[in-house]
């Protein structure tokens, strides 16, 4: 696809609107593996890897905003208990990385995150593949390495997502958002790579109708979806913990 230019989402007014950066650290636990990963201007971003065992596949994955890594220090263990690697990167401000948020810099940051992590593992001979999901804002990074086809990755999921920019257009003009927005669901479209959404029935902030039209049209022929019923956006774990890792373990295992 044509690369759609962001940059006016970059605008400090956008970014002080959209992102919510929280910093915080706990010491590793046990058996966890802490990791930085250089982005360039001498800012480093602060990633955890829950390891599992080196032939299992990992999913790299980011979060929804106002969370963290370390918030899934007692989530990571679940993706263990079905079998699966887990590493988890924080965003530029977030939980002990340095710089500042922006939306083309968290695109970008991605790929780097990606890259850094299939070679720092690879040299630990962790050989399985590749998984990248993305929760809530953390589609956008799921999207951007997702739609690039890269024989990498293995395969997506989505977790309480959108086709959508959502508050990254606010204070642009209608007609620069309405351009944006088309860009953006057309690249979500164009997802080829196999395909797992999972979502709450009663999602208020990404309503269940965008899950399901952004289900429609990824271009993927191995695409499933999951709708937890009587779900939020921010408890799918809690209304439905068993049906959730039921889910991803069978989309990655078959």
């Amino acid at each position: 696809m044509a690369q759609v230019d962001y940059s006016a989402l970059d605008d400090p007014n956008i970014s002080l609107n959209s992102f919510f950066p929280r910093q915080g650290w706990t010491p590793t636990p046990e058996g966890v593996q802490d990791y930085t990963v250089n982005v360039g201007d001498d800012i480093g971003l602060s990633c955890r890897f829950f390891p599992y065992g080196n032939s299992a596949p990992t999913i790299l994955f980011f979060y929804g905003n106002g969370e963290t890594a370390i918030n899934y220090d007692a989530i990571a263990p679940f993706y263990n208990q079905i079998g699966l690697n887990f590493f988890v990167a924080d965003y530029r401000g977030y939980g002990k990385s340095g710089g500042t948020p922006s939306f083309t810099n968290m695109l970008a940051d991605a790929n780097t995150v990606l890259e850094a992590m299939r070679i720092v593992l690879g040299a630990s001979g962790y050989q399985g593949p590749v998984y990248v999901m993305g929760r809530s804002m953390g589609r956008h990074s799921a999207f951007e390495l997702a739609a690039k086809e890269d024989p990498a990755i293995n395969g997506v999921i989505i977790e309480s997502g959108r086709p959508s920019l959502g508050q990254f257009t606010g204070g642009l003009g209608p007609q620069q958002a309405d351009d944006l927005e088309e860009a953006y669901r057309a690249k979500a479209a164009s997802i080829a790579i196999p395909v797992l959404v999972i979502h709450g029935e009663m999602d208020a902030l990404a309503p269940l109708d965008d899950a399901e039209e952004m289900f429609r049209n990824f271009a993927s022929t191995g695409k499933k979806m999951l709708v937890i019923p009587g779900a939020g956006h921010n408890d799918l774990l809690f209304k439905g913990l068993d049906e959730y890792f039921t889910a991803i373990g069978d989309f990655i295992f078959g």
